[in-house]
This record gives structure tokens, sequence and C-alpha cells, in this order.
């Protein structure tokens, strides 16, 4: 763990006028909620662009579909790229600068999906627009973990990173929300044939729209980062003067700093397949598992992910009275003994959808409502966001966006109850990397 430091809380690095943390707050939450309704809106929308962008004369219907879902996964391993060059331009350029690039590419990437020719207009041309669109996108969002997280916890007031990083899943949940309920608003509301012809761009555009608010507002946030705050002027000889010169490299977290970097892996892996487990596959699970009906399982999935949204704060505000460890030790024991038994519990009827869902949200809130506080507490503020951001992004492209690959390829080799044992397996790994964790609620962060 990093030195510390004397250094009050209360006050912005060096000295520096204490930032306004409500807007603070609401600069990284709303950009974040904006980065990930882009996000979503791709894999929401998939099923109606898919035979728009990608031949069909392959004998075979599915095909368009599961071109289009391969691209969001080339999306998914861009991740890691952006956790590591977005971090190194939180770390050498300072926060804000990281996440108005950020939003500035989601928005990029949003217009550009927008604007994809069809292919019987272009030729190839249409698909490969399309992966330019969704690799822009995946580079943004890798770094907008890695940026929002350090520019969250640094801006939290004394006893408060908990809850500040609460807001990190608030605003991801609600990016979710409002995308699952654009596409559905617009498929009540026009035709199929209106929404394969041109209806499925709408939210694309909304979204290059929203992505331009979250910059208006992300411009009015404050550094948090010394460097930023204090470049080198002629003369100049002071200690933050000195830091401004001596910018981080590009690798020098994962070169410096590799227990941590593997911490971070650790302290992800469970998490993240928890994650997408129950928020994103549980509705298939049950589809795949138990006979559950399409609508009623999505139904189920969005009444859990509100329960969800309102449990981050508060899980947040718990870790800052009694520690990150017991909220980390909870999660992890917790998925590794009720995880098989929780999704054995899965019939076709709503009431068991529901309540194993919120059950795992309750569960999970254990890890997401800290997860931003937890990685930043691991470095220091010099590589923070490069250090946090290259391995989170990659732990949760190899275990999380595998997830609902993982439990369906289970299930077609005739293995479904194995899966269950694989979530309980990996939150147990990432318990025992708890174990060893220490306890960093109540220290100074360093600056």
């Amino acid at each position: 763990m990093p030195s510390t430091g004397n250094i009050a809380e209360d006050r912005a690095p060096d000295g520096a006028r204490p930032p306004s943390r409500p807007r603070q707050l609401v600069a990284a939450a709303i950009g974040n909620a904006v980065e990930w309704y882009d996000w979503y809106a791709y894999s929401f929308l998939a099923v109606y662009f898919a035979e728009q962008v990608f031949p069909q004369d392959t004998g075979n219907s599915l095909v368009p579909l599961l071109s289009t879902f391969a691209v969001f996964a080339v999306g998914f391993f861009m991740r890691p790229v952006g956790g590591l060059l977005m971090g190194a331009v939180a770390d050498r350029r300072g926060r804000r600068a990281a996440l108005t690039v950020t939003i500035l590419l989601m928005g990029a990437g949003s217009l550009l999906v927008a604007l994809t020719p069809t292919y019987a207009a272009t030729g190839v041309l249409a698909p490969v627009v399309l992966v330019v669109a969704r690799l822009v996108q995946g580079l943004s969002v890798g770094g907008e973990f890695a940026a929002s997280t350090t520019f969250l916890v640094e801006s939290a007031g004394p006893g408060r990173r908990g809850l500040f990083a609460g807001f990190q899943y608030v605003s991801t949940t609600i990016g979710q929300l409002l995308a699952s309920g654009t596409a559905a608003l617009l498929a009540a509301l026009l035709t199929e044939r209106q929404m394969g012809q041109w209806g499925w761009r709408v939210p694309f555009l909304v979204g290059a729209l929203l992505s331009l608010l979250g910059l208006w507002i992300r411009r009015g946030a404050q550094e948090t980062l010394p460097q930023a705050l204090h470049p080198v002027r002629a003369g100049e000889t002071p200690r933050a003067a000195q830091r401004a010169a001596d910018r981080p490299g590009l690798f020098e977290a994962l070169r410096r700093y590799p227990r941590q970097s593997l911490r971070i892996c650790g302290i992800t892996a469970g998490g993240t397949l928890a994650y997408y487990t129950w928020t994103t596959y549980l509705p298939t699970y049950a589809q795949a598992n138990a006979g559950f009906d399409k609508s009623d399982a999505l139904t189920a999935g969005t009444v859990s992910l509100v329960f969800f949204a309102l449990l981050q704060p508060l899980g947040g505000l718990l870790s800052d009275r009694i520690g990150r460890k017991p909220l980390l030790l909870g999660f992890s024991l917790g998925f590794a003994v009720l995880a098989v038994p929780l999704l054995h519990l899965v019939t076709d009827t709503f009431l068991s959808l529901l309540l194993v869902q919120c059950a795992g949200m309750v569960l999970l809130t254990g890890y997401t409502a800290i997860a931003a506080a937890v990685n930043a507490e691991v470095f220091p503020a010099r590589v923070r966001a490069a250090g946090i951001g290259f391995p989170y992004s990659l732990t949760v492209a190899l275990f999380g966006g595998t997830a609902p690959y993982i439990g369906t390829w289970f299930k077609q080799a005739g293995h479904a109850g194995l899966f269950p044992w694989y979530v309980a397996a990996l939150c147990l790994v990432s318990f025992l990397v708890y174990l060893t964790l220490p306890e960093t609620a109540h220290q100074p962060l360093d600056r």
C-alpha cells in the first residue's frame, strides 16, 4: 500500500480551492451514465440493425446477428487498451482531461454507429464502419472507469470515499436503464419494419447529443491531480512543479507496482463475473434453464436493477463506517456459498426470479458499492488511473464479458449446472484475495 502522508482530505491537493463536491459528483456520474447508455444501446438494438449491416446471403438467418455480437465482443476487448491509454492521460494531463476525451470518444462512436451505411448500399464498408465505431466505444469505456474512479474518489470529502464510490455503479445502472427504456419505447411506437429501416439509429443519435451535455457538465468540474493543477513555470521549483515535470510513463504502474496490479485483478475477478451474471445474463439463464417467459424475465431484470441502484450509496456509506473488508468478504463468501443454491432456485415463476435477482443484488453491493474506492486506495496518485485502468479492464473482459458465453456454452454442452459452480469458485478466489487486503477506509488518500 502506498504511503499516504499527512494530507487533509477536506481540501484540494496542494492547497488549491476546495472543489464543489456535489458538482464533482454530478460531473462524474452524468458523464458515466451517458457512456454506459451508449455502450448498452448497441446490445439492445443489435437485433434490429444486424441485417442492415451484415450480408444475409449465407443461407443462415442467424449469421448477421452473430456477426453483430462478435463486433460487440471486439469492443469489449478494446477496454484494456482504453484503460491503459486513457489512464495514462489522466495521470499525465489530469483527470478532467481524460474524462473530456472519453466522453468525446463515446459520442463520436455513437454518432458513427447512427450513420453506419447499409450493406446493400456500400457493401463491406458497412461492417467496417461499425467495427471502427465499436472500437472507439470500447476504448472510451475502458478509459472511463479509470478516469472517473480516480476523479470520484479524489473529489470525496473526509470519510466519504465509499459514498462517492457508490455512485459509480448508480450511474452505470442509470445508463443501462435509459438504454433499455429508449429501445423499448421506440419498439412500442414504431413498427418492426420502421425499427429495422431507421428507428434503431435514433438512440445512437440521442447518445451523441447526450455526450455533448456530459461534456459541458464535465468542463465545469475541478481538477483533482496536483500535477495538472500546477504546471511547470520558468524558475519554479516547488514540489508540485517537480512532480509535474516527472510525469509517469505509459507502463510505469505495471512496471513499478506489479503486485498492486495483480491485486486489482484478484479484487475484480469474482466481482465482475457476479455482476454480469446477475445484471445481464440471469434473464437469459432463466429462459434457457427454467423455460421462463422472455418478457417477464426482462421485467424482473429491470425491477432488480432499480433496486440495485438504490443500494449502492447505502453500501458506500456503510463501508465508510465499518470498513471496506467486511463488505468485500461478505460479498465474496456469500456468493461462494449461495451462488449454486440461488441459481437452482430459479423456476418459471416471476417471483422466484425476482427474489433470486434481488438477493444477489444485496450480496453484490458489497463489491460494486466500493469497487472504485478500493481500487483507488491501492495505488499512489501519480499512477492511480493507469494502475487501475489496465488490470481492471483486462479482468472485466476475461471474466465479466465472457459470462453469458460461458453460461451458454455449459448449457449447450449439457452441463448447465456447472455454471453456478464456476461463479462460486471465482468468488472464492476473490475472497482469498480480500483476506490479504489492508483496511484503508479510515486512512487518508495518497495525493
